[in-house]
């Protein structure tokens, strides 16, 4: 079920209430008497067995009553009523139920079965389920006021921001900032239990509602998570900004202590690479998630990330401009050409970025239009900024001087992002928005939004580096585990990763022979399937280069291994040419239970799991994103050299990553986790090879 059958449920044009209420303060009243009050155009039909008219329309006593088609229906009857309402809004065919009423999987026990019975009706039938536990939605483009919280009574302007929220509370909350800040949305949709209808699924509506242009996501987790890449995908597709709360972010996540890379994959930090590899932004607060939102749906996205900077006071400027430049805007200097000519004005003006135009700005009013006209006419900025502080709080002819300036340079530069910071009464901020200007009253929440833009305008115009995964993950063709690192190996290199040349040896013999065949030095390793970290026990030894150096290693580790691990069951040992120079990293595969596969890069050797300087992909992705996620990581400038050692093979190691991501893809329904550590890059041109590879499969 699709976005189809959700448009008729949010863009209903009859709704039914089943559980009307006379007294519109009451949870079944207040529906019928908000989409009254807001001036819904369709029928609205109000349900009660023991009424025959309910503030002031006519009352059915069942829903099969109804004479005419139903699109959505509001459930505002006991838990123990809901599955029985459920059953009769299928026979009518109406197209979607909001339910309010709590008790359900969120109370546990006979709850959960309680509400597997309402999704099965839902997928039974193809009525769509919002709740139960909700609090419901709005369209307000249709005044259709689906709610019981009072937040929704308010009239609020139809704007270009859609809320999907898992909370009601938060929903209702975020509307109630909506109206206060005068930029309004276009839905709010609450999904509490999610027993049919999901955030994912609210996203998606949204992503294609010609209504909104920016959307907000507040989660507390997420129950699909091929569905919610999708949607995010679909949103990216389609332009439109998706800003995020979610909640936890100090959880610590599920845990498996023998892979290093599942045992870095903490939930947050998969909900973190998730939302940087689809595009999303991520905020920290409530005021930061709808003053992003407001500020975007109002003055649109840059085309990048080149900021200007015009202040009336150097210290805010300089606070602009530290905060501009921590965010990742290019705070680059104005032209030469440009700050002579700001400077034969005022002389003693600051010129570079910010452009600074002092207290003079007192006696010369214009010279705040002159300095914001020559940055904008001469620099090549994608987004300016403009602190004009207390000066915005004028009245009288003050107040439409600054309106028109500001007015006036949006008319004729439509294509740039223009900010405007300071303080401002209400109707002063709401003429600002109409003309297309954000007004932020605390300045470094400007160069904030300004960044979020180029946040977004850099990943709308990237191509899509991931690509859907089959619902199936694939075809597997891994073989039972455990698996020894030959083994894997094996796999691995059928797969198309570089695997350092090898061999088996069973006997010292065998060893030397080995050894002698690859060219000394060696290296030597444990082979077991059951001895993941071979060096803890003593089962590894570098730089072999003698024969008797290679018999006398395979006795040391075969001893070893059967004192230090005497359940496990010994296959011999891995032999393999010493390797000099390059830079070791290490690419690993941690199965989400959410998302599925998630490919693992960082800096390897034994401090992976100390440091944590590693990045995340949902597999499976191309070369390009392999390269953003190589750039995430704080050592990347390890990779270019660090005292005189030469730039590493990057394009391989990308290479590397996208070979595993598809690898991981296809046998998703069978991989539980891989570990190439160390995968060592060599110099530019010379590729990349992985020594060590750990591959756990599902027994």
């Amino acid at each position: 079920m699709g976005s189809d059958t959700l448009r008729r449920v949010f863009e209903a044009g009859s709704v039914a209430v089943i559980g009307a209420s006379g007294d519109p303060t009451r949870i079944g009243g207040r529906p019928v008497a908000m989409l009254t009050a807001h001036g819904f155009a369709g029928p609205v039909y109000p349900i009660n067995p023991n009424r025959d008219e309910i503030q002031g329309l006519p009352a059915y006593a069942a829903i099969g009553d109804v004479p005419g088609p139903v699109d959505l229906a509001i459930c505002a009857v006991p838990g123990a009523m809901v599955e029985d309402v459920l059953g009769q809004c299928a026979a009518k065919g109406v197209g979607g139920v909001v339910v309010f009423a709590g008790g359900f999987a969120e109370v546990g026990g006979e709850g959960v079965e309680q509400q597997a019975r309402l999704t099965a009706i839902a997928r039974e039938t193809g009525l769509r389920l919002i709740g139960p536990n909700c609090m419901g939605f709005a369209n307000f483009g249709r005044h259709l006021t689906a709610s019981f919280h009072p937040a929704f009574a308010l009239q609020m302007p139809a704007g270009r921001i859609g809320l999907v929220s898992q909370s009601g509370a938060f929903g209702g909350l975020s509307s109630m900032m909506a109206v206060e800040r005068g930029v309004g949305f276009s839905h709010a949709l609450t999904t509490g239990n999610e027993a049919d209808v999901d955030a994912a699924d609210c996203l998606a509506f949204l992503a294609e509602d010609p209504a909104t242009d920016v959307i907000l996501l507040y989660l507390e987790g997420v129950r699909d998570g091929a569905a919610m890449l999708d949607a995010l995908a679909l949103a990216r597709a389609n332009r439109k900004p998706v800003v995020v709360v979610k909640l936890g972010r100090t959880e610590a996540g599920a845990r498996a202590a023998q892979s290093h890379t599942s045992a870095l994959a903490g939930t947050d930090r998969v909900f973190e690479a998730v939302f940087r590899q689809f595009g999303a932004y991520r905020a920290n607060s409530i005021e930061e998630f709808y003053g992003i939102a407001a500020a975007l749906a109002v003055g649109g996205l840059p085309k990048g990330n080149r900021a200007g900077l015009v202040t009336v006071s150097g210290g805010v400027g300089v606070l602009m401009a530290d905060d501009a430049a921590a965010r990742g805007l290019d705070v680059a200097t104005l032209p030469e050409a440009t700050q002579r000519k700001f400077k034969d004005i005022v002389p003693y003006a600051g010129v570079n970025n910010p452009l600074d135009v002092t207290g003079q700005i007192l006696n010369q009013p214009e010279l705040l239009d002159t300095a914001l006209r020559l940055v904008l006419d001469e620099a090549d900025y994608d987004a300016i900024v403009g602190f004009q502080g207390a000066a915005l709080a004028a009245t009288g002819a003050d107040a439409d001087r600054n309106l028109a300036l500001w007015s006036d340079l949006k008319r004729d530069h439509p294509g740039k992002f223009l900010c405007v910071a300071g303080m401002a009464p209400p109707a002063v901020q709401e003429r600002l928005e109409a003309a297309g200007l954000p007004l932020c009253v605390e300045p470094t929440h400007a160069t904030r939004a300004a960044a979020a833009g180029a946040h977004f305008a850099d990943a709308f115009a990237r191509p899509p580096g991931w690509t859907r995964r089959p619902s199936t993950g694939g075809a597997s063709t891994l073989p039972s585990g455990p698996l020894t690192e030959v083994q894997a190996m094996r796999i691995l290199g059928a797969a198309g990763l570089p695997m350092t040349p090898h061999r088996l040896a069973v006997t010292a013999d065998e060893a030397v022979a080995a050894a002698e065949a690859l060219g000394l030095p060696v290296a030597m390793k444990i082979v077991s399937p059951d001895i993941l970290h071979k060096t803890e026990i003593g089962g590894v030894r570098l730089n072999l280069a003698s024969a008797d150096a290679v018999r006398g290693a395979f006795a040391a580790i075969t001893d070893a291994a059967r004192n230090r691990a005497p359940r496990a069951a010994i296959s011999g040992c891995l032999v393999a040419p010493m390797l000099t120079g390059g830079v070791e990293t290490i690419l690993g595969i941690h199965m989400d239970p959410v998302f599925g596969p998630l490919v693992m890069f960082g800096l390897g050797g034994v401090l992976v799991e100390v440091l944590e300087d590693v990045s995340f992909r949902v597999a499976p992705f191309d070369d390009g994103e392999a390269h953003r996620m190589i750039d995430e990581i704080k050592g990347r400038a390890v990779l270019d050299g660090v005292r005189g050692a030469p730039a590493a093979d990057i394009d391989a190691l990308a290479a590397a990553l996208a070979t595993l991501s598809r690898f991981a893809a296809t046998q998703a329904d069978r991989l539980l986790s891989v570990d190439l550590n160390p995968f060592v890059v060599l110099p530019r041109g010379e590729g990349a090879v992985a020594l060590d590879a750990v591959l756990e499969v599902r027994t």
